[in-house]
């Protein structure tokens, strides 16, 4: 299955690019597991995610050919 990820603000800065396409083993991913599988790690708890452009959690399904975006909450001032 393949997946296209998109970060954006701070998370595009530390991580040193725009996007990337993901291949996941099976069908029943979800929004977590992609960033675990992607970075080895649990997605950041203050993480904002959206799939397919509406927004989306942590346990959002992920299907094969899907937009998943990742960006750090908003703050203004």
């Amino acid at each position: 299955m393949t997946v296209k990820v998109l970060y954006f603000a701070r998370l595009r800065e530390e991580l040193g690019r725009d996007g990337e396409q993901a291949e996941l083993p099976a069908e029943g991913c979800t929004v977590a597991g992609l960033w675990e599988n992607l970075h080895g790690e649990p997605p950041p708890q203050r993480l904002m995610t959206a799939v397919n452009q509406s927004r989306a959690g942590p346990d959002t399904p992920v299907r094969d050919g899907d937009e998943v975006a990742f960006f750090p909450p908003v703050t203004g001032g």
